[in-house]
């Protein structure tokens, strides 16, 4: 009790960077008092919409380690981009979060929704960082060579910090958008020093509208093209390539929406550079995103729109449902926590197929482009 009571007002006193020195507590156990801690005071302010996360410690600080620098930024990412979605919703209506600890300071979570506004019918945005181990079983699906010191017979303990976001406005004017940046260690049981034995970051952002709109299909993809050439003007060729057949429907011939990046298994130099790069795409969904919702939101629609939407709605929870991996990983877990998992469902979606296969309408238009992905920047 008395690390504990001593972490806890480290945290009040000195803050993050001189947490992750103390001995006395587990780096987990050190994120979750800093979270008891300040949780009812960042739940008072009222800033003002930011496209910039706050960090009050320095990420590019090599001395912490990538996994406590990983968990600062997802939170502060969260923070920001659910304050700024709140700024579009005309009554106030606000997320609601859902914070839970994992049992023996295996992680923790924070699930944030806000469903039934007048801009957004639904949206969320959660945070999840796991300490586990994973099985023999689960290990073969990864890369190989990530793997040629393993035994093959033990369980390997990982670690995973990541945020996840949906979006799905009521207009059917207004796209849905799709993101979720991660980073992942894996450890050697024998090894005492704790070292991560094998390391990698995934993420991506992609936008899914039901009627299309191709200045904001392109505005979309500079953005991320610009966070992208920034770090290797390689990426956003291979990335947005990746993400159009990461995203595809095979049993309907057509991808999901119109794409973005995406990228997994990334750790090809070194973490920093990868990290900044990771930072730099999570912190573009704001600038990218932000002025297609607020430019749409109020835009006039039919019923016949609404149905288009819930049905475009529909095959979107078919791909995360049936060809999704992340959704498949996070079913398979210990204790999986199915609610945030299951998070990007719409409140209302159709299975109905009859619309859409008449030349000249913009259904049809929408539909061609998901048949033959376009180059937007």
């Amino acid at each position: 009790m008395a690390a504990v009571a001593t972490a806890t007002g480290l945290v009040a006193a000195a803050g993050y960077a001189t947490l992750v020195n103390q001995q006395s507590i587990s780096p987990l156990e050190c994120e979750e008092q800093q979270h008891s801690a300040t949780m009812s005071t960042s739940r008072s302010k009222s800033a003002r919409p930011t496209f910039v996360p706050e960090n009050s410690i320095d990420l590019d600080d090599t001395s912490i380690p990538m996994r406590l620098r990983m968990i600062h930024h997802i939170k502060s990412l969260q923070s920001t981009i659910c304050t700024a979605l709140e700024s579009l919703e005309p009554s106030g209506q606000k997320f609601k979060s859902s914070y839970y600890l994992r049992d023996a300071s295996k992680g923790f979570g924070d699930s944030r929704v806000l469903q039934d506004g007048e801009t957004f019918e639904k949206a969320g945005c959660n945070i999840s960082v796991i300490k586990s181990t994973l099985s023999p079983a689960a290990v073969r699906q990864m890369r190989a060579e990530r793997f040629d010191w393993w035994d093959g017979k033990s369980e390997l303990p990982y670690f995973v910090a990541g945020c996840s976001l949906v979006v799905h406005p009521r207009n059917p004017h207004a796209p849905t958008i799709h993101f979720n940046y991660r980073y992942f260690e894996i450890q050697d049981p024998n090894d005492p020093s704790g070292e991560p034995k094998a390391w990698w970051f995934g993420g991506g952002t992609d936008l899914t509208p039901s009627y299309l709109y191709e200045e904001d299909a392109r505005a979309f993809h500079s953005q991320y093209k610009a966070a992208c050439d920034k770090h290797d003007a390689a990426y956003y060729p291979r990335f947005k390539k990746w993400c159009d057949e990461y995203f595809y429907i095979p049993h309907r011939a057509e991808t999901r929406g119109v794409g973005g990046i995406f990228f997994d298994d990334l750790s090809d130099r070194d973490p920093e550079r990868i990290f900044a790069f990771v930072r730099d795409c999570s912190n573009t969904y704001l600038p990218a995103y932000y002025p297609i919702v607020e430019k749409r939101k109020d835009q006039p629609y039919s019923e016949h729109e609404k149905r288009w939407q819930q049905l475009r709605r529909g095959r979107y929870v078919e791909f995360n449902l049936v060809y999704d991996r992340g959704t498949k990983f996070g079913l398979a877990m210990k204790e999986p926590r199915t609610e945030s998992i299951l998070i990007i469902p719409a409140l209302t979606i159709s299975l109905l197929q009859c619309l859409g296969t008449q030349e000249g309408t913009p259904e049809k238009k929408l539909l061609d482009i998901l048949r033959k992905p376009v180059e937007w920047a």
